[in-house]
């Protein structure tokens, strides 16, 4: 019969081997408790398997969150909802369950410059990642830049292929700045290839008239915003600029930085309608 010690050591390495590091950090502790308590063995069990789950969820919760590349700090505890439209506050709350996630929605955002289209698209990803889903952000910018150089190294397919794993791709700033046609090419690409397969969380500033600006000819335009409007969820954030009424309560008329009041599209309906979501 095994001496005391060498049980431990066999249940240390068992557990290691099993890769159950919460049972093995608490086994111990849990079993003084339920000696003091007087809990059956499997109650026990029970709650060793709860410590086992909690911190594998915690785990993945931590690791879909490094994937994902968003903005901690940009979280729904810094993200003011009294600010916006009564009807916008309501679907950004709706949003928050991700059923459109698993209807494969697009959620599309427009409004104003420092309007916080950035911060609600951020807010929403990161309640939707605590909840253990797959979401991935980078800026339209930084997108197309990987995109072309995929493109150029002929592994596009391969990029849009690990971009499929992410239930949700988060692309700010759309519109913001020029970008060649060659890269709007492989932009659209990634649309298409994403259409009815995977949920698009996208911003801009730009309402959809004016979006032969990004994507440079009317039928490569008009593609797009069918891919992305058919199944979607429209959100207009029409309030004015954050910084600019932050800026204006400590000295009226500038801007952070001591810089002029950055200059604002007029306001449009992007979608041409005020209905919430087509398809």
């Amino acid at each position: 019969m095994s001496r005391p010690m060498d049980v431990q050591a066999e249940l240390n390495d068992g557990l290691r081997e099993l890769r159950l590091p919460a049972v093995r950090q608490s086994y111990e502790e849990l079993a003084r408790q339920a000696e003091r308590e007087q809990l059956t063995y499997e109650q026990y069990l029970l709650e060793l398997v709860h410590r086992e789950e909690d911190a594998r969820h915690e785990a993945r919760i931590s690791r879909l969150l490094r994937q994902s590349r968003i903005p901690r700090e940009k979280n729904l505890e810094t993200f003011d909802l009294k600010r916006l439209p009564v009807k916008a506050a309501r679907q950004i709350k709706t949003l928050l369950e991700g059923d459109f996630l698993d209807r494969r929605e697009n959620l599309l955002v427009f409004g104003h410059p420092g309007s916080g289209k950035t911060h609600a698209l951020c807010a929403v990803g990161l309640a939707l990642i605590a909840q253990g889903r797959k979401l991935h952000f980078t800026t339209s910018a930084l997108l197309v830049q990987d995109l072309l150089r995929a493109k150029q190294e002929l592994k596009l397919s391969r990029l849009i292929k690990q971009l499929s794993s992410y239930e949700g791709l988060i692309i700010d700033e759309l519109g913001y700045g020029q970008q060649s046609r060659e890269e709007m090419e492989v932009l659209f690409t990634l649309l298409a290839e994403r259409y009815e397969r995977g949920s698009v969380l996208l911003s801009s500033n730009l309402p959809f008239s004016q979006w032969t600006l990004i994507f440079k000819d009317a039928m490569t335009t008009a593609a797009a915003i069918d891919r992305l409007v058919h199944h979607s969820v429209i959100v207009e954030l029409n309030v004015a600029s954050y910084r600019l009424e932050a800026a204006k309560k400590n000295q009226p008329g500038i801007v952070d930085g001591g810089e002029p009041p950055e200059k604002t599209e007029p306001a449009a309906d992007p979608a041409g309608s005020s209905q919430d979501s087509s398809g």
